[in-house]
């Protein structure tokens, strides 16, 4: 920005010199850490601390905020100068502590902005041994009632982290289009007060769907609506979804990390998810259904329950890896509800959430259901598919994995669902954790035996012959006979529409695995093979654009 933009900008957020904001020229860095103790920059970070946190802006002039840029850095940089402070200032909060860094693009002049955090509970901040503090815009020793006050100040151990106001932070820190969307959300979960909602600025919007407290940036408002370059104001929490695509042997192929606004990036990692066609055969048809890999309710409330109960006092990410036939979600921070079942079971709002302002938030932006009953949802979606159940790793204490199949895994399981429609989610789960060979209770087998669904004896059980035979005699012309070719080259097409480029392998992976059983290994390569020549030279809907030996097929 020119000198005379960033002159206004430093106006329009630190607009006057008081207790919370000091404007020094400091036109050289060389002596400012312990000659003179009254005028250095230990001496008004000490004091700024010791009130409730605020601004040294150095390179700007008293009183009238000209711009005189520091002259002299003495081989300082925003980095080591962090260091200097936290050696030098005694108590000083180092986690939050952030120096910025700002330049005018025409005179070529530097002005640094000391972000300084308040005091922690119970502790005081010295300089030079001395305890500082201000008093309007005068810097003084610090006076025995504002000791006492810090001294008394309580610890709260079950503060919401979410629902913290970030000193530093303004509404010009929060993302536009992010509002906007907000906006959307809100009149679409809140439609009663769409109207009403057209009406209000923003930051009586952000209070309303509270999102802000009292027009203050929260922690969740800048989760969920700041801008990318405001991440730093959460600092040591990260704010980052990293989105990691593996291949069959689990090794890395691709990977893209995404920021805030979550409310808007969390959509660009759903996009980046490679959600296939599936095609299954019911029942009562020689014709297959299709489907895509994953439910969309699904993997919304995966991802987003992820960024509603991250801990992020554990300084994480949040991680989405794809594989070829699954989709596994983590986050940071136990599993406050302990067990999965209950949370199925209960089917109604956790009495305590970890973020519980930013979970209202979320709720009124139409990210999370607003029942606490999406867990429940998403078995129930997995269940309607005829898919195995989501599975749910607890056994790390500060983390929580959550895996989503894409894929049928025991065709028996499939077959007994669709016999079976009015089976219970309990049960369904249980017939779950029989096909993946998870352990369950000897009451639990006795159920599930007394209704014929499983035989065998503990460990060795399997779902029931009987019906999966019965059911299995539909559809045993169509697996060995297979699919038209038709069913093939639109899933091809498919592929391409969406990732632009395939190689043989791609294709090879698509398809080999539906194609019919009865044809061996040999006999499924050609036909491979037989399928990519009708559709580039028959066809003419692919073409060619590597090499013979290393062909890379795109659309027509």
């Amino acid at each position: 920005m020119t000198e005379q933009e960033l002159k206004k900008h430093l106006q329009d957020k630190y607009p006057q010199e008081n207790e919370a904001c000091e404007w020094k020229e400091f036109q050289s860095l060389k002596h400012s850490f312990g000659g003179n103790a009254g005028d250095d920059i230990i001496s008004y970070i000490s004091a700024i601390a010791n009130m409730e946190g605020g601004h040294l802006v150095i390179g700007i002039k008293d009183k009238s905020g000209e711009i005189s840029g520091i002259i002299e850095f003495n081989n300082y940089n925003t980095k080591n100068i962090k260091l200097k402070i936290v050696e030098k200032c005694t108590n000083i909060n180092s986690e939050k502590l952030y120096v910025e860094e700002l330049k005018t693009s025409d005179t070529n002049k530097t002005v640094w902005v000391f972000h300084i955090p308040k005091h922690l509970p119970r502790l005081i901040v010295y300089a030079h041994s001395k305890a500082w503090q201000r008093i309007e815009d005068s810097l003084t020793d610090l006076k025995k009632e504002r000791q006492d006050a810090i001294l008394k100040e309580q610890i709260n151990t079950n503060e919401d982290w979410s629902a913290q106001i970030v000193p530093f932070a303004t509404l010009d820190d929060l993302d536009p289009e992010a509002i906007a969307k907000a906006r959307i959300e809100y009149k679409e979960k809140n439609p009663r007060k769409a109207n009403e909602c057209d009406t209000w600025d923003t930051i009586t919007f952000l209070n309303k769907a509270k999102i802000t407290l009292r027009g203050q940036i929260t922690n969740t408002a800048l989760l969920l609506l700041g801008k990318e370059e405001s991440s730093h104001l959460l600092s040591p929490s990260v704010a980052k979804i990293s989105w990691i695509l593996k291949d069959e042997h689990n090794v890395e192929k691709d990977y893209e990390h995404f920021g805030i606004p979550f409310l808007l990036n969390s959509s660009e990692v759903f996009n980046r998810i490679r959600n296939l066609t599936y095609r299954y055969l019911k029942n009562d048809s020689i014709f297959p259904i299709e489907i895509k890999m994953y439910d969309a309710f699904v993997i919304r409330e995966a991802l987003h329950n992820c960024i509603a109960h991250q801990d992020y006092s554990l300084q994480g990410r949040i991680t989405v890896v794809e594989k070829p036939d699954e989709l596994l979600f983590t986050n940071l921070g136990d599993f406050i509800p302990q067990s999965v079942e209950r949370v199925i079971e209960q089917d109604a709002p956790q009495e305590y959430y970890r973020n519980q302002f930013l979970v209202d938030a979320m709720v009124n932006l139409n990210m999370i259901d607003t029942i606490g009953s999406g867990i429940r949802r998403m078995f129930l979606k997995q269940q309607e598919r005829f898919f195995p159940m989501p599975d749910f790793d607890l056994s790390n204490p500060s983390k929580v994995a959550v895996k989503i199949a894409g894929r049928i895994w025991d065709e028996n399981y499939t077959r007994l669902l669709m016999s079976k429609t009015d089976l219970d989610l309990k049960t369904v789960v249980l017939l779950d954790r029989v096909q993946k060979n998870l352990p369950i209770s000897d009451d639990e087998i006795k159920k599930l035996k007394a209704l014929g669904l499983i035989e065998g004896r503990k460990p060795n059980l399997h779902l029931s012959s009987k019906i999966a035979d019965a059911a299995q005699e539909k559809s045993t012309y169509i697996k060995l006979r297979g699919l038209k070719d038709e069913h093939y080259k639109q899933l091809v097409l498919e592929y391409l529409d969406k990732y632009k480029v395939a190689s043989k392998a791609d294709i090879d992976t698509l398809i080999l695995d539906i194609l019919p059983k009865i044809l061996d290994k040999d006999k499924r390569q050609n036909k491979v093979r037989n399928i990519i020549y009708s559709m580039s030279k028959k066809d003419k809907t692919i073409v060619n654009k590597g090499t013979t030996r290393h062909p890379k097929w795109e659309k027509v």
